[in-house]
């Protein structure tokens, strides 16, 4: 004869369990909607976010594991310094969608125009939020809130904006014009 006894470790539990249920009670089922709700009732669910633009399914390599950002900061200044332009700084690493949308949004009309006659722009590979940390300290970008991230800097290094929210870090639900309006914003 096979009889199962309850250790008494286990009643604890069946009584914690039958305690918590009568204190809370249980929520029955809820009633079958009305054909005509009261507004008030129930809020709609929030939207689903639809990418404006999706990130690419084959990422495009901007971001150099291999770089030297002190090296390419140097250039870029000393290229902005000639040629009257500013010099962004876009940190961020291949595997980031988001900054393969901007990416994308840099190379598109007006922004593509907006963006060579005005700007030498800097990828800083950022590792997976582990590499370069010295770089965004230094221009003021803080890594924890997202990537991609910005600094523009003049053509002497002074630094005239620093991202501090992660403004483009959910750039696929964004439109280009943000990217137009920023290049607008911080042109030479």
């Amino acid at each position: 004869m096979n009889v199962n006894i309850l250790s008494p470790s286990r009643i604890l539990v069946l009584l914690s369990f039958t305690m918590a249920a009568s204190i809370l009670g249980c929520k029955p089922n809820p009633p079958a909607p009305t054909t005509n709700p009261p507004a008030a009732s129930t809020p709609a669910p929030p939207p689903k976010r639809v990418p404006v633009t999706a990130p690419p399914a084959v990422k495009k390599h901007l971001y150099s594991a291999d770089a030297d950002p002190k090296a390419d900061i140097a250039a870029a200044l000393k290229e902005a310094h000639l040629e009257h332009k500013r010099v962004i700084l876009d940190f961020g690493g291949d595997w980031c969608g988001d900054c393969q949308v901007l990416d994308i949004y840099l190379h598109q009309d007006p922004n593509m125009q907006l963006f060579q006659k005005n700007f030498v722009l800097v990828h800083v590979d950022i590792g997976h939020f582990d590499k370069n940390v010295d770089i965004t300290e230094r221009y003021g970008v803080p890594l924890k809130k997202g990537v991609p991230a910005l600094a523009v800097l003049d053509a002497n290094g002074k630094v005239l904006y620093a991202q501090k929210s992660a403004e483009f870090g959910d750039m696929r639900y964004m439109q280009p014009t943000s990217v137009t309006e920023f290049l607008n914003r911080w042109k030479a």
